[in-house]
């Protein structure tokens, strides 16, 4: 995709992350932040001729696969049958396919090329999830799968330095060239409002705000 947008002279490209690059610890977590790396680095390597940013968001609420619909499938069931759940503690971050469009589009009016860009997105316990769609069916705690994270992470506390907060989103700061992050950054605090945050901040699942029963029975 890098090579043919450079041969093909394209403009703009925004390539689509999840939280799985972020301190992967399966293969295709792996693969995840390959691409990630590589299209930032994609940046220098056109040339300054395409640019090249990233989205990463966390689930999108009822997409194909994804636990709600699997949840609500279970539910259509007999009422002996439980709810699979990891863990009492499992966190998630939701997001909208709306949501995910915004921040997609946003990244193409804003895009400097090179950085990351992390929309700001509520969590959830996954057993209030399992309580809002039917809070009188069993729960089965089935333990960790392999290659499966607790709580979910956007951006890791070695990125914190890189990192800035322009209110609705959190922007990841290009770390292959020094003057491609101030050029970044320059840009950024000229047309928004920037905050920068803390030493060794953490964007995840477990230390955010979250969804109760009432917002999940709406959202479902």
């Amino acid at each position: 995709i890098i090579e043919a947008a450079i041969d093909k002279k394209v403009k703009q490209v925004i390539a689509l992350s999840t939280d799985k690059a972020v301190a992967p610890i399966n293969l295709y977590g792996a693969t995840k932040l390959c691409s990630d790396k590589l299209f930032i680095a994609a940046n220098d390597y056109a040339g300054g001729k395409v640019k090249f940013s990233i989205v990463r968001y966390g689930n999108v609420i009822s997409s194909r696969g994804s636990v709600i619909p699997k949840f609500k499938e279970i539910n259509q069931k007999s009422i002996s049958e439980s709810f699979p759940l990891t863990s009492y503690e499992m966190t998630r971050f939701l997001i909208s396919l709306e949501d995910g469009v915004k921040t997609v589009l946003f990244a193409i009016d804003n895009q400097v090329g090179g950085e990351i860009y992390v929309p700001k997105m509520p969590s959830c316990k996954i057993v209030d999830l399992c309580k809002a769609i039917n809070a009188k069916r069993k729960i089965k705690i089935v333990g960790l799968r392999p290659g499966e994270k607790m709580h979910e992470e956007l951006i890791q506390n070695h990125d914190s330095s890189d990192t800035i907060n322009i209110g609705k989103y959190y922007i990841i700061l290009a770390n292959n060239s020094k003057n491609n992050k101030n050029k970044i950054r320059k840009f950024f605090k000229k047309n928004y409002k920037i905050k920068n945050i803390s030493s060794f901040f953490s964007y995840n699942s477990k230390e955010n705000n979250f969804l109760n029963l009432n917002n999940l029975k709406s959202i479902l």
